[in-house]
């Protein structure tokens, strides 16, 4: 392992990130576990950065990946491509935006950054909201749109981005607020800030910020903003990079927490749906869909390796009702972590909603961010069997857990039991 590091940081960027001081090689998986190089089985709560949706392994998903791999691999989408259409076809179905058209990336970087292609061009304009702790990938125009100073190496940006409040319930001037009047705080800040400037493209907004540590707004935000943006014929893409197909187990998308008004304009996709396989996508109406007037294409994205995988990895994941699953070991899991946070100081919140659930450090007394805290803790999990990760605004505070959503009530105690003794073993 210390040889593979050693050729890892010879010929990888210094800025290509390692989990663990003595960092992990995963050498396979099954269901919910994976090994390393030792051979040492370790219960997966983070699932690759919430990729390995249904299961490591999924027979349904390796069996249809073999199959498509012994007749075709890619073709570009130069050609028609059935597995690409049929799933195009699930996706539209199932995101309620009317007369709905699905393009495939290869990532949730390359999504975001088509949607918002999309949006600045159907708008003319090259403005765009964002939340403040935001994260929306690393590409040059989703590093500028990006409320993250952790993960927005340079303020070089192809557009003009302005951040609203909101995205973070528990921090920020409105903190103190009740659910209503922040809300109400939140649309002023948007009408005023709309006010003093031209006609923006869009709104880009997670409704569960990932890499801002697993945070949101009251439910009926989004909604709230969309009433006000609509007025102006503003967009609203929906980032359900992280929290789409089910993950928050009360809704198949997270915007769906904030309906009131309506479907998104655009929504993005990717990590879960491949299930480790590299797939991205928007969603969006024909009219902003069509807005182009120069051909695209996309070389790897919607190749029928992935269309294959992801074909499969959705219908199991409809058949099996994950979302009611990750409702109902989701909601347990969460109580259970909460049990545990509200004895120890230094755990400043437990939050979130189905299997995508944070948990915030602080230094005891203060409201301090402890990042040295939640590395103690990413490595105790590691030593005790489990894997987490981890986030936050700010500061890097958060531990972020989002197993693959099969996980069984047997699982979660395991992992919460787990995780309890390396939460108080840092005292």
């Amino acid at each position: 392992m210390n040889d593979l590091y050693a050729r890892h940081r010879n010929v990888l960027p210094d800025w290509l990130a390692l989990y663990y001081e003595e960092p992990l090689e995963i050498t396979h998986g099954e269901g919910r576990h994976v090994w390393d190089a030792d051979g040492n089985r370790y219960l997966d709560f983070f699932g690759g950065i919430l990729t390995t949706m249904t299961a490591h392994a999924l027979p349904e998903v390796t069996k249809a990946v073999s199959e498509q791999a012994g007749r075709i691999i890619h073709s570009s989408t130069l050609y028609l491509n059935r597995p690409m259409v049929e799933l195009a076809e699930r996706i539209a179905k199932l995101s309620a935006i009317p007369n709905a058209r699905v393009f495939f990336t290869t990532s949730g970087t390359e999504a975001n950054d088509t949607a918002l292609l999309l949006a600045t061009t159907y708008r003319r304009s090259n403005t765009v909201l964002a939340m403040r702790n935001s994260y929306h990938g690393r590409s040059f125009s989703t590093v500028g749109v990006t409320g993250n100073r952790g993960w927005s190496p340079t303020s070089l940006s192809p557009l003009q981005t302005l951040y609203v409040h909101g995205g973070v319930r528990t921090r920020g001037p409105f903190a103190h607020l009740d659910d209503d009047a922040f809300v109400a705080a939140c649309v002023d800040d948007l009408t005023d800030l709309l006010g003093h400037i031209r006609p923006p493209a869009a709104l880009i907004a997670e409704p569960i910020q990932g890499v801002g540590g697993f945070t949101s707004p009251p439910d009926g935000l989004y909604a709230a903003f969309r009433e006000v943006l609509k007025q102006r014929g503003v967009l609203w893409i929906a980032d359900e990079v992280q929290t789409g197909w089910g993950r928050t187990g009360e809704n198949f998308w997270g915007w769906q927490a904030h309906a009131r008004s309506g479907p998104p304009d655009i929504v993005t996709f990717a990590k879960g749906i491949g299930n480790g396989t590299s797939i991205g996508g928007v969603i969006a109406g024909a009219d902003i869909m069509n807005c182009l007037d120069a051909n695209s294409i996309s070389t790897f994205g919607g190749t029928q390796l992935t269309m294959a995988a992801g074909l499969a990895n959705l219908g199991y994941l409809l058949e099996h009702d994950l979302q009611g699953n990750a409702r109902r070991v989701g909601g347990l899991l969460i109580e259970r972590l909460r049990a545990v946070g509200a004895q120890l100081p230094w755990v400043r919140e437990v939050r979130g909603r189905g299997l995508m659930i944070g948990i915030e450090l602080v230094r005891p007394g203060t409201d301090e961010a402890d990042p040295q805290a939640a590395s103690a803790v990413l490595e105790a999990a590691r030593e005790g069997g489990l894997l987490v990760g981890k986030g936050g605004g700010h500061n890097t505070s958060a531990l972020r857990i989002a197993p693959p959503m099969s996980l069984t009530v047997a699982e979660a105690e395991e992992g919460a039991a787990i995780l309890e003794s390396a939460l108080r073993g840092i005292a």
